[in-house]
């Protein structure tokens, strides 16, 4: 990884010789989601470099529909898996929308006024939102109120009747997606030391029960510090059990990639480096990651960093894992007591666990700990679900027919539980599960054997 993804200004050298190297061999169409939907060459990963190419040579102009082609893309990476020339694809679109945000920035005749409109819209949220995750984690005692009063299921309700649908903020804000993905609140976990089980915040430090084997970093993230604290309070109770001590550092932020998809390189460089500041100055082994999406930023991050000449007064980043792979890796499961699940569970593999980390195995690994738990196949599993970051949102149709083929084979599969291993995949797809009145429990696989090992 000799390429500075973290570059404030597009590179025009390499999105030349990086498209070069496509031989238009076709073997992607098949395995991207947007060509089997669409049948579009030019919604296809071929297409796609291609068009970048006419614009960055000049041949074709950075027009709407140039952008539209780009938006539409999951960023899923399917096509890097089956390239026979290894083009980074992932970082070609990433690039490229590098050059979308300048033009914009520029304000180019040729991006549309809407676009412009959307782009800032969610450059504010994240401003607001994700830049700061201890905001979030502020915002967790409002939406615990607001669901027990009621309130959300209400809003959820008039969402379904559609009558808020007539207000074009509602929709064009993609807040009709959200307010049905929200899934209950939970607080951060208290520690098995403490009198209550949750608490206000996360510790700094949660010790390992029994001999310390070492000492693993927890990435909270920034969404997920909210929407998905039930995973993270699990992978401490299983660390701990398993003889390992957990540090959340307070200082520890968003890891840029919704930024880094956006085209803002810039500002999630500088968000990995307050991260790689906060773990860095830890005694760490690891750093465990419980969403796959926020792992590949890390993991990348990291490797375009091994390249780089260290700054003196600059902590490295611990060496990030998925939590999946590093729990099926650590040793004292025989000394556990796990309770038996007599039910089927299907497991639903993220793009980015898949496709970029190479570590889908290892939910069905850990899975295989509980006892009497049948894992059923999922149909098109190496297919997106559609929820993508923020793409959900921004790509509501095809989001939704994604989402369509999804549900579907999880229906068909007959699972009574899905596990995923990402917090958007888990939050889209429980939200639709929900809005069709379906029993199927989504939770991450730390989650499930948590549960088994008595976590309440």
């Amino acid at each position: 990884m000799g390429f500075d993804r973290s570059s404030s200004g597009y590179s025009k050298k390499f999105l030349i010789e990086e498209t070069n190297r496509c031989v238009s061999c076709g073997l992607c169409l098949p395995h991207c989601p947007t060509y089997r939907l669409l049948e579009s060459e030019a919604d296809s990963p071929r297409g796609r470099i291609a068009l970048m190419s006419g614009v960055v040579n000049g041949r074709i102009p950075p027009n709407e529909k140039f952008i539209e082609h780009l938006d539409r893309c999951l960023t899923c990476r399917a096509c890097e898996s089956v390239c026979p020339n290894n083009v980074a694809y992932g970082q070609l679109i990433d690039e490229a929308r590098k050059m979308i945000r300048e033009s914009e920035s520029c304000r180019h005749e040729a991006v549309p006024a809407n676009f412009m409109q959307r782009r800032r819209f969610f450059s504010q949220l994240l401003e607001a939102l994700v830049d700061q995750p201890s905001r979030l984690d502020r915002l967790r005692w409002l939406l615990y109120l607001f669901q027990k009063s009621g309130l959300l299921r209400l809003l959820r309700w008039l969402n379904s009747s559609r009558w808020l649908h007539k207000f074009s903020f509602w929709r064009q804000s993609g807040m009709d997606k959200m307010v049905m993905q929200l899934p209950p609140v939970v607080f951060p976990y208290a520690g098995k030391q403490r009198k209550t089980f949750f608490s206000r915040t996360w510790q700094s430090f949660y010790p390992a029960v029994g001999e310390e084997k070492g000492r693993i970093g927890l990435f909270l993230g920034c969404v997920a510090r909210l929407t998905d604290a039930r995973t993270l309070n699990a992978s401490i109770f299983v660390l701990n059990r398993l003889g390992y001590s957990v540090c959340i550092p307070e200082k520890q932020t968003c890891c840029g990639a919704l930024h880094q998809h956006a085209g803002d390189a810039q500002k999630a460089a500088q968000l990995m480096k307050r991260n790689q500041q906060a773990f860095g100055e830890l005694d760490l082994n690891r750093v465990g990651c419980t969403a796959s999406g926020c792992c590949v930023q890390l993991c990348e991050f990291n490797q375009c960093e091994a390249g780089k000449k260290p700054e003196d007064d600059q902590a490295a980043l611990p060496e990030v894992i998925d939590i999946s792979k590093f729990l099926v890796g650590a040793a004292g499961w025989d000394q556990l007591s796990i309770r038996p699940l007599a039910k089927k569970v299907a497991v639903q593999d993220p793009c980015s666990l898949r496709n970029v980390l190479g570590d889908q195995d290892f939910p069905y690994q850990l899975i295989q700990y509980i006892p009497d738990a049948q894992v059923v196949f999922l149909a098109d599993n190496d297919q997106c679900c559609g929820a993508a970051g923020i793409y959900f949102i921004q790509q509501p149709a095809l989001a939704g027919r994604l989402l369509d083929n999804k549900i579907n084979a999880i229906i068909q599969s007959g699972a009574q539980l899905l596990v995923t291993s990402n917090v958007g995949c888990s939050m889209h797809i429980a939200g639709r599960l929900r809005e069709i009145g379906s029993d199927i429990e989504v939770l991450h696989p730390v989650t499930l054997l948590a549960r088994q090992m008595g976590m309440q």
